[in-house]
Order: C-alpha cells, then structure tokens, then sequence
C-alpha cells in the first residue's frame, strides 16, 4: 500500500449532518481497500478564484490514507458523480 492524500473542496452552504455523510463516504470508501490515518476538516475557507461564478469559499477537508491503486478511481468516480464537490486533488505522498 501506498501513502496518500486527498483534498477536497464542498459547497459552503452544506448543513454540518451532509457534509458528515460526505466525509464518511469518502473514508468508506478508502476503508474498503486501505486504511484512514487522518481526517482534517479545515472547515470554510476563502477561495483562491470564484468557483462556477457563484462560490468565493468552500469547506475544505484533508484525508491522509495508505491505499492500493483501485481505491484511486473509486475516489475520482465519488468526487465527479456527486455535486456537493466542487474542487478535489489525490496526491502520492513521498517516502
């Protein structure tokens, strides 16, 4: 397995109970071929631009994992298929 992370950007305007459930479904996720090392939720943030023309914050969270390569395209698939996304990155960890 190998170290990662993932950071990704919500609606600002999401109830706390929805982005539990969010944050849930991506750990399920990882959970299913990987283990979850940290969970870092930055909460709302300024953006860097406007989003969609609409979004000048956004609640990040940060999750720090060990995965195989499967786990990778299950998260893709999550953050493209589900509109409360509206930013996210994978990044390979260095040793």
């Amino acid at each position: 397995m190998r170290k990662y992370e993932t950071l990704f950007v919500l609606k600002p305007d999401l109830e706390k109970e929805v982005v539990e459930e969010l944050i849930g479904k991506v750990k399920t996720i990882i959970e299913a071929d990987g283990n979850v090392e940290n969970v870092n939720e930055w909460g709302k943030r300024k953006l860097a631009y406007e989003i969609e023309k609409k979004y000048q914050e956004g609640y990040y969270v940060l999750v720090e994992f060990n995965a195989e390569n499967s786990v990778l395209d299950a998260l893709d698939h999550l953050y493209k298929i589900n509109e409360p996304f509206i930013r996210s990155i994978v990044i390979k960890k260095e040793k």
